[in-house]
């Protein structure tokens, strides 16, 4: 029989397969609670499993969006109990913590990406295009370009 959701190469000497497994099954079975409230069309852990496996091969390792190194090693390791002691401070060293972000895909349904907690964070549920404006004109704020 056939591995399903063999490690991706870059992740060869991080985590282990289980340790991926388990984070991609996780992962879509979030997504699928989540969007079973949301949406009309069907959605099922199993689909949701492929797709996400699918982006984060595509990655490469990398942020979607910022093209920073993601920090692979911390996949299921955040812990809510350091999180409350430590708040923000906490959190903020899970920057490039690997997360799934939803994209609109064909027709009915999502795709996805991958990219940081923080990037996923700040995007929260905008479009691409929403996303780079805010991103200009906060750099443009801050005297370092131009708004587009």
């Amino acid at each position: 029989m056939p591995v399903l959701y063999s490690l991706p190469d870059f992740l060869s000497g991080v985590v282990t397969r289980e340790q991926y497994v388990r984070w991609l099954h996780r992962k879509a079975q979030a997504h699928v609670i989540r969007d079973r409230k949301r949406v009309t069309w069907p959605v099922t852990v199993s689909a949701y499993k492929t797709a996400i496996h699918a982006a984060v091969v595509a990655s490469g390792g990398l942020d979607h969006y910022t093209g920073e190194p993601l920090n692979w090693a911390q996949i299921s390791t955040y812990d809510n109990a350091a999180s409350k002691a430590g708040r923000s401070a906490y959190k903020a060293g899970f920057a490039l913590l690997p997360s799934v972000d939803h994209v609109s895909g064909d027709g009915d349904g999502y795709d996805f990406v991958i990219c940081g907690w923080r990037t996923n964070d700040s995007k929260h549920d905008m479009s691409l295009a929403d996303f780079v404006a805010l991103c200009r004109r906060v750099v443009a704020r801050h005297g370092h370009l131009s708004p587009a």
